[in-house]
């Protein structure tokens, strides 16, 4: 018998592996954080397969997601990422990645990690959302309004609500899987 999955996952192999395997799963590693922190900037405006199927031209063009590396980007690599055909090539997105990087250490400084900062919010523990459709849940919170508002007033840049949302979602913050999904209990 096949388990029950989330709905928006199925019927891609990519999407449902993304769902199975990582989707909502409680992430505590300042890399992996600022991968999908980076990720969910790209993929304002776009859907998130758009991104998924690009992941690892991303993991290439961005230095396998090094924040001190990326900190340092000078006119040269970003000229170069503004020609990389096999990432999303917005100009404000890919300065706004290296800005990220900047604040992203200055958050590190300030707390110890950015895992610490950034799950201080949830007092360490996911929000456990009881949806039974995914066309529930919600694309931001108010809690998703207090953490996009603190990271813009320390220099972020495209993390408004519904990225920091999914980014919340993405990595375990908020448990958004369907009741009934095999998952929900899982992570």
């Amino acid at each position: 018998m096949e388990k029950h999955k989330c709905g928006w996952c199925k019927g891609d192999a990519l999407y449902e592996a993304y769902h199975d395997e990582e989707w909502g799963v409680p992430v505590k590693d300042d890399d992996t954080l600022f991968e999908f922190l980076i990720l969910e900037t790209f993929q304002a405006g776009l859907s998130w397969i758009t991104i998924l199927k690009k992941r690892e031209n991303f993991r290439k063009a961005f230095d396998h997601f090094d924040y001190k590396k990326i900190a340092t980007y000078n006119q040269k690599k970003i000229d170069s990422l503004l020609q990389n055909e096999g990432i999303i090539r917005n100009k404000l997105k890919v300065n706004a990645t290296i800005t990220n990087a900047l604040a992203f250490m200055e958050i590190q400084k300030e707390f110890g990690s950015f895992s610490k900062y950034i799950w201080g919010f949830v007092d360490d523990k996911p929000i456990k959302n009881k949806i039974n459709n995914y066309k529930e849940a919600p694309a931001n919170t108010p809690l998703s309004d207090v953490i996009s508002k603190d990271l813009k007033k320390r220099g972020f840049k495209f993390v408004g609500s519904t990225v920091i949302y999914a980014h919340m979602q993405a990595t375990g913050m908020v448990n958004d899987h369907e009741v009934n999904c095999f998952r929900y209990n899982e992570v």
